[in-house]
């Protein structure tokens, strides 16, 4: 013997009725003995809710959608049976109707609607369901028979929620079966009391129909077909890369269930539990898949938790004051105050101080509860003893939940630090003795974010993923998108990471895609789907998507992006820039965006500002982490006076060289931006910054080094005109340094907490003599380096280069991943 529930969707429209028939003809050809459970169509239930309140409330409309709801059911038997065996069941359908009908009209005209009153009007749905279905596999030459519930599940009248009364009920599933041979078509989710009175079992009362027929029958297993793949590691709703649990314990189900899992529904296992039945969830549209097992107890596991769940809306209801300390009783007042004005609680916290007890519930009933236990502590609050009952909204809860938790160390640890790294607050926790749950509440708004995260952490710990945000996709935007495209398959193969390119920019398009633009297209997605560039928006939108492990890669030298730093960060979204605004601004600014990170547990990376992919800032960072102190810097660091000064020798005008580099493309449209000394005083004034010295960007004395008819030049034509006619001024350069056996370099060194940038001449013991080409280079004198300067030598310029840098330190961020 089995059991088959067949779910709402199952059964909501003619083509999921017909797969329904034939997963129970494929049945009956195997010999099986079945009860099969059947839902009302998909949505019926909620619209007949709606009918009855409308009629209530004296709207005369609710009889257009009660004509719509008839229509559908009729237009379900044209499509299941042929025309000269419809008529039969198009009056039992119809007399249904006639009946909801006039139900209706005595609501309407009373303007009351009862829960007893409701419970008969939502009995309709699966009534009509229930008698449609059968009608067609008897037209299919089954032999079945139509079976209402209410005749055999006996209940109290608790209206909506109605407990059944097992041992009347039992018996009575018992002589029916013994009666027929007939294959049972047993309405789900009605039921009746002792006087007939129609009740229902609660929301998803259809599955506890099963179990209870299950139980009674003692059923080899019960099936519940709906229209997933069994219940999953999360929703895959919010969590895209969720996935089936082959098996799992009835415990973790009923946990699962318990909070917001909607395969099954909760009270549905405990029957089967007691009897020891087992439950399988299949998917009806994917019958070949073997679905999800629920049993008794759990196998082996992979992972060291089962699944996690959620509520979407909770209240947090939070009552404290010193007089509960020591005080009996206190919680047996509260909880007893609740569960006499039935409002049920979902989870509760208490400080081992016994200073305060939290509790969330449905948010439905929050002011309700607030005057409940102002009433029930009415005296306390009067004299002191309880402070305040506080209420908290647009909240949600997650549990994780698992019975692999009870041997595996590190499971909570594992789930708040990622909690933490992805900036999500835990407002309350509870986890049983058991082991088997741990809960939190956070802010309704976190919710999807920490949930793919939990996911992410627990279920693909090998799969790390990070969410990039990239803003300008010029030459270096583009060449890193190169790069990653390039890398995608090592990444993912041997580092286990991806990279997904979740935003991009440029001055004209923006293109958000939480799921990701695709790498090899990305010029043709944000042409064809991108919308009008607005930073603020942008930058808003991806605030409010609140993806895990963020990051925003700025790949422009634009001044204004940099205000939005701070708020990037402040939502634990780390970022990562070439761009050397930011940290060259004022001093406080620079601090702040540098706390923001440290405060937020994100990371603000920027070894691109300096010495574009060679590893300056990180060195710095190492050694003063490390407690070395610096005594010195001096570096080169501007790939275009490297590679001006290195070519300016003997027979070579400087001019010549300047047009030189201007036609690779190393210097800016007008040379004297290079020249000026204005990029390199910047870069010197993020290295002092970086050692712990706070100079501001006037503090740095820069050499002047063209002479002021260069300088002055109204274009930079005249300003070639100009150095061509100085020619004479650099040559006394150039021999003044080769007569004393040195070379020029243009250099920026701190040193006594003092910066400067100017033009100097060095011998060949220093070790910046041999530079060649546009290299950059930077030697560190400190306490631990004193004889013998640590020295960082390497192209400094490029877009390869520079994206390099930018890849490396997104990469960096992945290693802190939760």
């Amino acid at each position: 013997m089995k059991v088959l529930k067949f779910g709402g969707t199952s059964v909501g429209t003619v083509d999921t009725i017909k797969q329904v028939i034939s997963i129970l003809e494929n049945n009956l050809a195997q010999g099986e003995r079945m009860a099969v459970i059947f839902s009302a169509m998909g949505g019926v239930t909620n619209r007949l809710i709606e009918i009855g309140r409308m009629a209530s409330a004296g709207q005369a409309e609710y009889l257009e959608l009660l004509k719509a709801v008839e229509e559908r059911h009729f237009a379900t038997i044209r499509g299941l049976l042929n025309v000269k065996n419809q008529s039969t069941t198009f009056a039992a359908v119809k007399g249904l109707f006639n009946e909801l009908e006039d139900l209706l009209r005595g609501v309407s005209l009373i303007r009351e609607l009862t829960p007893r009153t409701l419970d008969l009007i939502m009995s309709f749905g699966e009534r009509l369901s229930t008698t449609i279905i059968t009608e067609a596999l008897k037209h299919r030459g089954i032999a079945t028979e139509y079976c209402d519930a209410r005749s055999l599940i006996r209940t109290n009248d608790h209206f909506g929620l109605a407990e059944v009364d097992f041992e009347i009920t039992n018996r009575q599933i018992l002589e029916y079966f013994a009666k027929t041979s007939a294959l049972p078509c047993v309405t789900g989710f009605v039921a009746s009391t002792a006087d007939g009175i129609t009740t229902t079992l609660g929301r998803g009362g259809s599955d506890y129909t099963a179990s209870i027929f299950g139980a009674a029958l003692d059923a080899e297993v019960i099936e519940i077909w709906t229209d997933v793949d069994g219940m999953m590691t999360a929703d895959p709703r919010k969590v895209p890369n969720a996935f089936t649990i082959p098996s799992i314990s009835y415990a973790e189900a009923m946990e699962l269930s318990h909070f917001g899992a909607k395969v099954i529904y909760p009270p549905s296992l405990q029957p089967a539990f007691a009897k020891n039945i087992l439950i399988k969830v299949l998917n009806t549209f994917n019958t070949a898949f073997e679905g999800t097992l629920v049993h008794r107890s759990a196998n082996g596991k992979e992972y060291a938790i089962t699944g996690i769940s959620s509520i979407d809306d909770v209240a947090l209801v939070n009552i404290q004051g010193s007089g509960m300390i020591g005080v009996a009783g206190i919680s047996a007042r509260l909880f007893t105050a609740l569960s006499d004005h039935r409002i049920s609680v979902i989870l509760i916290s208490q400080a081992s101080s016994e200073h305060s007890i939290c509790f969330t519930i449905d948010p439905r009933n929050a002011d309700r509860a607030r005057e409940v236990l102002q009433k029930a502590f009415e005296a306390e609050i009067a004299v002191g003893d309880i402070d305040s009952i506080s209420i908290e909204k647009n909240l949600s809860i997650i549990a994780i939940v698992g019975e692999g938790m009870k041997k595996s160390t590190g499971v909570s640890g594992k789930l708040f630090s990622v909690l933490g790294k992805n900036g999500i607050n835990v407002i309350a926790t509870a986890q049983g003795s058991s082991e088997l749950n741990i809960s939190v509440v956070l802010s309704k708004n976190d919710l999807s974010k920490a949930l793919n995260a939990i996911h992410g952490v627990f279920f693909q710990s090998e799969t790390r993923s990070l969410n990039l945000f990239i803003v300008g996709v010029g030459l270096i935007g583009g060449t890193l998108l190169e790069q990653i495209r390039n890398q995608t398959t090592y990444l993912r193969d041997e580092k286990f990471l991806k990279l997904n390119v979740a935003g991009l920019t440029n001055t004209k398009k923006m293109l958000l895609e939480p799921d990701g633009i695709d790498p090899t297209r990305w010029r043709d997605e944000l042409d064809e789907l991108g919308v009008k560039t607005s930073l603020p928006a942008f930058v808003q939108r991806i605030i409010e998507l609140n993806l895990p492990n963020s990051v925003f890669v700025d790949c422009t030298s634009d001044k204004d992006i940099v205000y939005y730093y701070g708020d990037l960060l402040d939502a634990n979204i780390s970022v990562v820039t070439p761009n050397k605004v930011a940290n060259s601004g004022r001093y406080a600014e620079y601090l702040q965006l540098q706390r923001m990170a440290l405060h937020r547990g994100v990371k603000f990376l920027y070894e691109t500002n300096v010495g574009a992919g060679l590893p300056i800032i990180n060195t710095i960072q190492g050694l003063m982490a490390s407690g070395d102190k610096f005594l010195k810097i001096e570096a080169i660091l501007s790939g275009t006076l490297s590679y001006i000064f290195n070519t300016f020798g003997p027979g070579v005008r400087f001019v010549d060289v300047v047009r030189e580099a201007k036609a690779k493309g190393y210097t800016e449209p007008d040379p004297r931006d290079d020249l000026s000394g204005t990029d390199v005083a910047r870069k010197i004034l993020i290295l002092a910054r970086e050692v712990g010295v706070p100079l501001e960007p006037e503090d740095i004395a820069i050499a002047q080094l063209l002479p002021d008819n260069c300088q002055q030049a109204p274009s930079i034509e005249a300003f070639f005109a100009e150095l061509e006619a100085s020619n004479d001024y650099f040559e006394k350069l150039l021999t003044d340094a080769q007569a004393q056996g040195e070379v020029l370099r243009y250099i920026a060194t701190l040193e006594n907490d003092r910066a400067t940038v100017e033009l100097r001449t060095v011998g060949p013991q220093h070790p910046f003599y041999t530079l060649s080409g546009s290299d950059n280079i930077v030697s560190f004198t400190t306490e631990r380096y004193k004889d013998r300067p640590l020295v960082v030598k390497g192209p400094g310029a490029g877009a390869e280069v520079t994206a390099s840098g930018v890849f490396a330190d997104i990469m960096s961020i992945s290693s802190y991943l939760g």
